[in-house]
């Protein structure tokens, strides 16, 4: 199904999805795929209240926090999708998702050491995440490690190879190991996998050639 067709289905879907919730009110499955699709149509406010109402039902349901904790940080509300995230690592036995999460929080706080420490969290519990070996790696570029950038970096390719963010990482990683051609090669992958690569960086790789 195009996006177009998703977008026009989406009322009969919240419809559909809306009148399960009243038929089985204490269905935290129906309230939760409300919640995705409230979420999709972009009434983040509504899958909130979707979430809190899965909350109320079983205040231990790590799915609900981590789909809360994601329409808080995309509101821009930090600190709440922190705790939504903190209170999903306290009811799961797979917190690899949720450390990564909050190690994206404290970027975006400018926290960068806790991000760090997060995200090796994440890798430590699930080194198949790739997104989180991708994000470790930024977060050392910002630290200035490059080694530990390296090989962040390299893992998260690894893992997860047709990630175009992977090899924009990667090339951002190399061209700091003063490694230009290879930097060079990896750009080209993310781009040709679709990966908005920034111009000016191909510039100044092109410059040390």
């Amino acid at each position: 199904m195009s996006n177009p067709e998703l977008k026009e289905d989406l009322p009969r879907v919240i419809e559909e999805l809306e009148a399960k919730c009243k038929e089985v009110p204490d269905s935290i499955m129906a309230h939760h795929h409300l919640a995705l699709v409230y979420r999709k149509a972009g009434r983040h406010d509504d899958a909130i209240k979707e979430l809190k109402k899965c909350i109320k039902i079983d205040d231990h349901s790590m799915e609900a926090y981590i789909n809360l904790g994601a329409i808080y940080f995309e509101l821009g509300r930090l600190d709440d999708a922190l705790e939504a995230n903190k209170k999903a690592l306290l009811y799961t036995v797979k917190p690899a998702q949720a450390h990564a999460n909050i190690g994206l929080i404290m970027q975006q706080k400018g926290e960068n050491d806790k991000a760090i420490d997060s995200y090796t969290k994440a890798t430590h519990h699930d080194p198949k995440l790739a997104i989180a070996w991708i994000n470790l790696a930024s977060a050392h570029i910002t630290a200035g490690n490059f080694d530990e950038a390296l090989a962040a970096a390299k893992k998260g390719v690894e893992v997860e190879p047709d990630f175009p963010m992977a090899h924009n990482n990667l090339a951002v990683a190399l061209f700091y190991a003063k490694d230009y051609q290879k930097a060079k090669t990896e750009l080209g992958k993310a781009r040709e996998l679709g990966y908005p690569v920034d111009p000016r960086f191909i510039e100044t790789i092109e410059n040390e050639l």
